[in-house]
């Protein structure tokens, strides 16, 4: 008489979160400087239809590789995001901050997206020589990634922000500066009525940024980490 087989045991699975949250937030943030390096001396929203076109006639190849890194940012903003949202409900968070933070990672992603083809198009069609087309397109990719990106990453940073001074498990510091960050951008919505408010979309777009990669190295994997900032 054989002895009953016994299944052999299975390891204990670990939960799945995601990639490790410094992947997107550092890759997000390189692409991001990058873009801004390269695309430091194009076309301002006040500049004239014929410099906008200029512009783009001198750099063609510049101004796509600018366009290609400010597409680019896109991916690993979302990325970013649902491994936060997924991290947040690991540690307890019930609460739809992270979600609403998600939503604006995928506006802030979408908006930027656009930016970034508004930006292709207009060195497409430069060579036609029609400064007026030039300067709508150059319109419309400012008004997409400035304020149409700003905005919605002010909503991600106060979503994650919001319950992290809730349920401490980011250092106060931390925490409170998502909170006057993320304030800010979204305030910058009403660079739309007046430019006075401009200086506030680098705040969202910067700012935000270096929450971000703040947030991927602090934030607690579990709940039993997340103790020690609260009790520090």
């Amino acid at each position: 008489m054989t002895a009953p087989s016994v299944p052999p045991l299975r390891a204990p699975r670990r939960a799945q979160e995601g990639p490790p949250l410094w992947i997107p937030a550092v890759s997000f943030a390189g692409l991001t400087v990058a873009g801004a390096i390269i695309g430091a001396g194009g076309p301002r929203p006040d500049s004239a239809p014929a410099d906008v076109l200029a512009y783009s006639v001198a750099n063609p190849t510049l101004a796509a590789v600018g366009a290609a890194l400010l597409l680019g940012t896109a991916f690993p903003l979302v990325v970013f995001a649902a491994t936060a949202v997924t991290r947040y409900r690991r540690l307890g968070v019930a609460a739809p901050g992270p979600l609403m933070g998600f939503a604006g990672a995928v506006l802030a992603a979408a908006s930027v997206s656009l930016s970034a083809l508004f930006s292709w198009t207009a060195v497409q069609i430069a060579p036609l020589g029609d400064p007026t087309t030039a300067k709508l397109l150059a319109q419309l990719w400012f008004a997409t990634g400035a304020f149409g990106f700003a905005a919605p990453m002010g909503l991600l940073v106060l979503g994650l922000a919001v319950p992290a001074v809730i349920l401490k498990f980011l250092p106060g510091w931390l925490a409170w500066a998502g909170m006057v960050i993320g304030g800010l951008a979204l305030l910058s919505t009403f660079g739309i009525i007046t430019s006075v408010l401009y200086p506030l979309i680098p705040v969202g777009r910067f700012g935000g940024l270096l929450f971000l990669v703040a947030v991927a190295v602090l934030l607690p994997h579990s709940a039993r980490d997340a103790r020690r900032p609260a009790e520090s």
